[in-house]
């Protein structure tokens, strides 16, 4: 019992001096005696070899990535090392510090060699998460931004977030302006472009497929009410406990050099305005970085709206706002995209019959060509205040999808225009009915009651 108590006196002596930062040349004899008969433990073997095989595999700086590729690999747990070490940058750690355990000296922790910023930054160091679409960097404290800057443009350049070449869509028929698009993206020049048209015509459709045939990266981002500078330009947030800035779909389009499609850009709220220098073609200053990005050539902006940006009065295109003339004057090119025509909507839904497996016979030919005419008529009838509403080509897609499923044109038909109101329901389908060639079974149509869509209709009228 006086052994015992007389050896806790004695830790107790040395240990708590240490530890209080009370350590004097007088503690060491007595420090001497107690850790000259310590033994090191296994785990601090094994803690040194692991450390031994890191500094082999990777020098003396390694990243949360490589510690996770070690551990992956079955080369030992790396857990100590976030704990013990840390480096200049987050999430990577300097192992000069570590005390060498082949000499037989206890293991005790060594001060940590003077730590030197890398001249250079490597993107390794940051993470570019592909699979989320975003492009994540952790901004460690008392950074430069030119060394900010350089791991942005590295992430930047090394990931395929976001920004991506679209693929061919074999249903693609060109019409309207395509070639003004194509032209635009093939130049190389910053030109923003304005295009407004109803929903459903192919307005974003057009750009991607633009960029498709020129083998060129796109970037699409929707706008909604909420969408601010934090969506657009980039912000802070909160990934695996830790804070990291991801940057936002405009400065990666500017550093990767191509076009951006700002999809339904009339919901927006005045806190689109921070595209201003943007849209001039300027360079971008990202304030919560304190650095700027210049556009490399091949970056410009195409903005799509069912409006031209002064709202809807019919209440059609609810949640569309006004846009600023300061902000809309920054688009040198407004293309106003409409429907296309017979010929051409009547070849968009035959490609998309094949490309869904079909095969095309007289029956599906004649079906493409009455849903094209049928649609065209609606249109006329809706600009001239006849009808209520209007079949899109979209619209027409759909319809053209569930009959390659269904094989059963009526079925198809009544499935797809069950979005309208019954009254409009019925509308389109005694019209469609003008348009049908004469068939053994009558097309199920509602019982409902309506005024003639057109008025002496004659369906001789080639139209």
């Amino acid at each position: 019992m006086l052994r015992r108590r007389a050896a806790r006196r004695l830790l107790t002596n040395v240990y708590f001096p240490i530890t209080n930062n009370h350590f004097t040349e007088s503690s060491l004899p007595i420090l001497s005696i107690v850790t000259s008969s310590i033994v090191r433990s296994s785990t601090d073997i094994k803690r040194q070899g692991i450390i031994d095989a890191l500094i082999a595999l990777h020098g003396t700086t390694v990243t949360r990535a490589q510690l996770i590729a070690f551990e992956e690999r079955g080369l030992g747990n790396c857990a100590f090392v976030g704990k013990l070490y840390k480096g200049v940058v987050r999430g990577t750690y300097d192992l000069t510090g570590v005390p060498s355990v082949s000499t037989g000296a206890p293991s005790v922790k060594a001060p940590r060699a003077a730590r030197v910023a890398p001249v250079s930054p490597v993107a390794v160091q940051m993470s570019a998460e592909d699979e989320h679409a975003t492009v994540s960097l952790a901004v460690p404290a008392g950074a430069r931004p030119t060394d900010v800057l350089k791991q942005l443009e590295a992430l930047v350049a090394q990931s395929s977030a976001l920004a991506k070449i679209p693929e061919r869509s074999p249903a693609f028929v060109a019409f309207g302006d395509f070639d003004i698009i194509r032209q635009i993206i093939k130049s190389k020049h910053f030109h923003p472009v304005f295009i407004t048209g109803l929903s459903g015509n192919g307005k974003t459709f057009q750009i991607e497929q633009a960029c498709a045939i020129e083998k060129v990266e796109h970037i699409r981002v929707n706008i909604s009410i909420e969408t601010d500078e934090d969506d657009l330009i980039g912000g802070f947030r909160l990934k695996n406990g830790e804070t990291v800035f991801e940057l936002g779909p405009i400065p990666v389009a500017m550093m990767r050099g191509c076009p951006i499609t700002i999809d339904e850009i009339d919901l927006a709220s005045p806190k689109i305005m921070c595209l201003q220098s943007v849209l001039e073609g300027r360079p971008l200053t990202i304030k919560k970085l304190g650095v700027t990005i210049a556009p490399k050539p091949g970056f410009t902006v195409f903005a799509t709206a069912n409006t031209k940006g002064r709202g809807s009065d019919d209440g059609r295109f609810v949640g569309t706002n006004l846009l600023s003339e300061a902000f809309l004057e920054r688009f040198p090119i407004t293309i106003e995209q409409a429907y296309p025509s017979i010929a051409i909507e009547k070849k968009i839904l035959a490609k998309t019959y094949e490309q869904l497996g079909g095969t095309a016979t007289a029956e599906s030919n004649v079906f493409m060509e009455t849903l094209a005419r049928w649609a065209e008529t609606i249109r006329v009838t809706y600009f001239e205040d006849g009808i209520e509403d209007l079949i899109s080509t979209r619209r027409l897609v759909h319809i053209v999808k569930t009959y390659a499923i269904f094989g059963d044109q009526q079925q198809a038909l009544t499935l797809c225009l069950h979005r309208f109101e019954p009254s409009v329901q019925a509308k389109f389908l005694d019209l469609y009915k003008k348009f049908a060639p004469d068939t053994e079974g009558e097309p199920v149509i509602p019982v409902i009651t309506v005024e003639p869509v057109v008025a002496a209709f004659d369906p001789s009228v080639n139209f």
